[in-house]
Formats: C-alpha cells, sequence, structure tokens
C-alpha cells in the first residue's frame, strides 16, 4: 500500500434476499449446446444475482444496461436481490446449482473460493477476451492486486470508481437544534450526554411536541459505516474501511476493538445514553429505509439530533439538510491528550472486491466475458455508477459528460443516483482520465468530509490494515471465516443487550474468554502473520 494517494463510499452495507432457484450456470442447455456459428445473430442466455440497494428501480428499467446487453449480444436473468443474502447464500453454492454472474460488493467472497473449490471460473486465462478490465489492470495495478489469489487465479474482479474522498462515515448534528436552544457543538463525550438530554427535554425542533424528538440514532450495528464505533477515534482507535468485523492496526500490531478496554468504555456510554432514553428505542430492529425515512422528518420538521451518514442531504432530505451540521471527532473527556482519529475508508470506498464472479459452470463462457467486458468500458462504467446518459448524465458532445440533477426537485442526489441505477454495488472501473462533473451530493461529501481532515492524517502503511491486498491460505480462510461468524454472532448480541440492558461491566471477563473460545484469538494470530509479510514484501 506504499505510495497510494488518497482519495470515499458505502456503504453501505448491503444485503439480499434470494428471490427463486437459480439455473445451475448458464441458461437453457439446448441453446447453450449450440456451436458458435448457430448462435450469429441471436442474444445468448445468461443468468446472474445482483444484490443492490431497496431504493434501486428494475434493472429491465435501466436503459443503459439494456444497450449493454445488447452490445455483448446477451439476455441476462436477473434475480435483484435486497435482503438476507448472507442467509441464503451458503445453502445455495453448497448445492452447486448458481448463476453464470455473480454481481455485488463481495457478494462471493475470497473465503467462498477457498470453501467451494472448482464453483468458480477462474478468469485468469481470459482476460484478452475483456480489454477493458486489461486497461484497468495496467492502469490501476492495485487493482489486480486485488483480485489475483495467492495462487495466481482471479475469480472476482474489482471495481474502481475514483472520485469518493478518505472516509464513509460523516457526523452530523442538528445546527438549528443547538441555536434554537442555546447550545454550542460539543466537544467531548459528556457534552454530548448534555445536549442530547437537552435535546430531549425542551422541544428542540420547535414544533409544540417535547416528545418527537429522537436525540441519537444509527443503523443498529456496531462497526461498519455510519455506526457508533468510529466513537472509538474518541480514544485514538483508527478503523479501517468501517472495521464492520473490529479489526484494526495499532504500533504494527493487528488488534480486534471488539475485545479493546476502549470499546467496553464506549459501550458503557452508550448504555448511559439509552437509559437516559436519548437513543432511538428501535435501533436495533429498524431496518435501513426506517433509519432513513426518521431522518427526513416531517416537512422542515426535523427528528434526529445527532447521527452518522454519508451526507446531509442524502441523510436527512433536501429540506433538512441545511439544518445539519458535519462535526469532527470529539474526544472522550476533556482531559484527553491522545490523537482523535476515524475511519479511514480510501480503499472500500473506491475500490471493492469481487463484484462480479463467473460461475465455473457456465455454459457460455465467452458471451459472459463480452458483457463482463462492456461493464469495464469507461462510458458504461459512469452510468453503472450515476445512471443512464440522458436521465441521469449529460454527454457535452465534445467528450466530456456532468451527473444532472435529480429530474424530482424533491429528492437528494444520492437518493437519485440509488433509485437510478447499480450505484456503488455495481462492476466497474472510471478511469482518472474520464472528464464528468460531478453532481452537488458529491462536492457537498467533499465540503463535509473538511471536519475530519485533521483526524484522517494517518499513514497508511502503517494505521491502515490493508484487508484488501492480503490473499489467506484456503485453509486460512477457511478458519478465519466459521471464526468471524462466531465471533460476531457473540459481539451483536452482546452489544444489543449491553447498549439497552446494561452488563457491560459485571460480564466483560466472561466475554472476553468466549470470544478467544469462538476463534478470535486464532485469527488475530493468522492476521499478524500475513500483515508482517505483507509489510515486509511492501
Amino acid at each position: 500500500m506504499k505510495k497510494r494517494v488518497n482519495v470515499f463510499i458505502s456503504l453501505i452495507v448491503v444485503s439480499a434476499l434470494l428471490l427463486a432457484g437459480c439455473s445451475g450456470g448458464g441458461g437453457d442447455a439446448n441453446e447453450s449446446a449450440e456451436t458458435p456459428g448457430d448462435q450469429i445473430g441471436k442474444k445468448v442466455k445468461l443468468t446472474a444475482i445482483i444484490t443492490k440497494h431497496p431504493l434501486t428501480k428494475p434493472l429491465a428499467e435501466m436503459e443503459w444496461l439494456q444497450k449493454a446487453e445488447e452490445t455483448a449480444g446477451v439476455d441476462i436473468e436477473w434475480q435483484e436481490i435486497t435482503a438476507d443474502w448472507g442467509q441464503k447464500k451458503g445453502t445455495m453454492l453448497a448445492s452447486g446449482d448458481i448463476p453464470d454472474l455473480f454481481i455485488g460488493p463481495n457478494v462471493i467472497t475470497d473465503a467462498d473460493f477457498a470453501q467451494f473449490q472448482g464453483l468458480f471460473q477462474d478468469l485468469s486465462g481470459m482476460l484478452d477476451q475483456a480489454p477493458n478490465v486489461q486497461n484497468m489492470f495496467n492502469e490501476k495495478p492495485d487493482t489486480k492486486v486485488i483480485a489475483t489469489q495467492s495462487d495466481g487465479k482471479i475469480y472476482g474482479l474489482p471495481k474502481y470508481q475514483r472520485f469518493w474522498p478518505a472516509s464513509a462515515s460523516r457526523q452530523f448534528i442538528n445546527q438549528q437544534w443547538l441555536d434554537h436552544l442555546g447550545l454550542s457543538m460539543p466537544t467531548t463525550w459528556d457534552e454530548l450526554y448534555e445536549v442530547l438530554v437537552a435535546f430531549k427535554e425542551n422541544d428542540a425542533n420547535g414544533n409544540g411536541d417535547p416528545r418527537d424528538e429522537i436525540p441519537m440514532d444509527w443503523p443498529g450495528g456496531i462497526g461498519g459505516y455510519f455506526n457508533p464505533a468510529v466513537l472509538l477515534g474518541s480514544m485514538g482507535i483508527t478503523l479501517t474501511d468501517g472495521s464492520g468485523q473490529g479489526y484494526f492496526v495499532e504500533d504494527g500490531q493487528v488488534k480486534n476493538f471488539l475485545t479493546d478496554e476502549r470499546y467496553k468504555t464506549m459501550v458503557i456510554f452508550l448504555n448511559k445514553l439509552y437509559k437516559a432514553g436519548l437513543i432511538n428505542p428501535e435501533v436495533f430492529t429498524h431496518d435501513y429505509t426506517k433509519y432513513q425515512s426518521i431522518a427526513r422528518g416531517e416537512g422542515d420538521t426535523a427528528k434526529v439530533g445527532f447521527t452518522w451518514g454519508w451526507v446531509a442531504s442524502d441523510r436527512f432530505g433536501e429540506q433538512l439538510a441545511p439544518q445539519y451540521a458535519s462535526m469532527p471527532p470529539m474526544k472522550v473527556s476533556a482531559d484527553y491528550a491522545g490523537k482523535l482519529s476515524w475511519s479511514y475508508d480510501h480503499y472500500s470506498l473506491n475500490y471493492g472486491p469481487n463484484h462480479i464472479v463467473m460461475s465455473a459452470k457456465t455454459k457460455n463462457k465467452e458471451a459472459a466475458m463480452k458483457f463482463i467486458n462492456e461493464l469495464y468500458a469507461p462510458e458504461v462504467g459512469m452510468q453503472v455508477l450515476f445512471g443512464s446518459i440522458g436521465p441521469n448524465i449529460k454527454d457535452n458532445g465534445d467528450g466530456t459528460y456532468a451527473v444532472l440533477p435529480p429530474s424530482d426537485a424533491k429528492m437528494d442526489p444520492g437518493t437519485w443516483k440509488w433509485t437510478s441505477t447499480m450505484a456503488d454495488n455495481g462492476a466497474f472501473y472510471i478511469p482518472d482520465s474520464l472528464k464528468l462533473t460531478l453532481g452537488t451530493d458529491m462536492q457537498e461529501v467533499l465540503g463535509q468530509s473538511e471536519p475530519l481532515e485533521a483526524a484522517l492524517e494517518v499513514d497508511p502503511d502503517k494505521d491502515v490494515f490493508p484487508g484488501m491486498f492480503i490473499k489467506y491460505s484456503t485453509m486460512d480462510n477457511n478458519a478465519m471465516s466459521l471464526n468471524n461468524t462466531n465471533v460476531m454472532n457473540l459481539a451483536e448480541s452482546s452489544f444489543a443487550k449491553w447498549v439497552t440492558k446494561g452488563g457491560v461491566e459485571s460480564e466483560w471477563d466472561t466475554y472476553i474468554k468466549e470470544s478467544e473460545k469462538a476463534g478470535l484469538k486464532q485469527n488475530l494470530e493468522i492476521m499478524q502473520k500475513y500483515y508482517d509479510d505483507y509489510m515486509n514484501q511492501n
């Protein structure tokens, strides 16, 4: 990761619902048995699964996708997944009855490649059929490192989307509420507590109902984007790509915040907030759509005081966004003299492993590669991310393009993007040479990232775990995957219990032992070995 340039994401943490059984890799067996000559003038039938945002419209309505299929000479039967993919995937992969293509952020993971050997197509010998992918590898060598397994094989192709800043999560507070109540922006956890109490007790939104304010809200998890693990930066922990499973690097040591004393401090603070009625009581039961809609309020009346999100217009909607201010990290206490940090997400936002994967059972591999190559064409890639030329992107006619504002003036640009196209979940490449003027949301996110700049002045070679670039052996991948499942099951249930009911102090020592028994200690040993090897080679 030496000498890489810092550049945001997503995410958003996308999940999925398996709608129907997949057809074993490749559509109509009779058609796929035809010779290439028989296929001339015909579209080759393929099957594919994509995990997409709940807001995203049906793929059949995406103009760019219909053109891409037409150009590649394929007709794809899509299964569009918006929830519960993680619960369904294991059964599907174990059955071996899978579609020709999988699209989405880590819909299929390196651990899946290790566990289900022979199920996925090695693309390393087929890249001559995908010159657009080769261009990406040549122009952005990191993408090839991300794609290549330790044995030199390539099962999944990454994305590169170029424009995003260094962190996915920004910290927002309702500045209008602060002004209405004569309060200053909090700089410590204690000050945050006092501000949230004032939001709850003093009709902060001024609508005459003293009980409709939600002082604090988040999507319900521990780590990852838009979740409270970023508060660990108040005690000097630098998360990497949201650290969804807790892993981070500190002073050359691979650690996991789920068993760190600083995590216990954070949980105690969150429980204090919850007991005081300052956290949304539905925080562990609402879905992302509900989480978003609550923050959009009612007209000019905001409902949420303090939260995390991608950008204000996306989190609160265009109408309420001006009420909110982006905050720098707070100190854990007034006497804290250590560094403040945040979540360094540049790699997960601008890159992404395994965004498209092919089944080894695909009977029309050449046709599938034609479609993959089409996705990675620069002019197609920008449409995968921002929407079709015409309704979403203006072609200026001189080799330059501009992202258009939403057709519905009441819709924010971020929602417009996720409604219109695959967005960040797609497989694509946007070269640095592409001349594209960004929409107002991307301009907005860069401005709202400024309060985090000091906290994000990290050394990527020392402070950031290079997870996307490390490839584990099959045995270690299998062991870590099983261990992480066990560790996260324990951590998530404990976190929800401790925040809502307390008990972290009395149960902490037992929890540490159970985490080690679940495999966390083994994972840290494995990751430390690979991390040391990686650092010695770079």
